[in-house]
């Protein structure tokens, strides 16, 4: 059966401790547009292009039985299963590692945000010059 339905990658959704603090710590760091933050304080989305960035619990009762728990790093050796990429630079968060040309022909830095995500902020990618 053939459709016509045209996916579109729509939101990212990043599981937090603190929905407003880090809805908060995003726009102001990235100077993105709070798009929304429900009077519960249990989902927020920030404007981000075509795609946006939504943050929630990282535990809720109502999904955490039907699709299992998040699952978080448990050391600052370990990564959690997303990594957030935002074309942007000196936001104030908590250095990582500083930014750095790579071969792929993008500068690419990473920072930690208040619950200990490692948010990847790059450049747009440009066609390495040969050599």
């Amino acid at each position: 059966m053939a459709s016509n339905l045209r996916p579109t990658f729509a939101y990212t959704v990043i599981y937090v401790r603190d929905v407003a603090r880090s809805v908060d710590f995003y726009a102001k760091a990235f100077g993105l547009n709070i798009r929304r933050l429900d009077h519960s304080h249990r989902w927020g989305e920030l404007e981000s292009g075509q795609t946006t960035i939504a943050f929630t619990p990282i535990h809720q009762h109502e999904t955490d039985e039907v699709t299992g728990s998040v699952q978080t790093a448990q050391s600052k050796g370990e990564r959690g299963p997303i990594e957030v990429c935002l074309d942007f630079s000196d936001n104030g968060a908590v250095p990582v590692s500083a930014p750095a040309q790579r071969e792929w022909g993008q500068t690419v830095g990473y920072v930690r945000d208040p619950d200990g995500i490692v948010v990847r902020m790059g450049s747009h990618v440009t066609t390495p010059s040969q050599t």
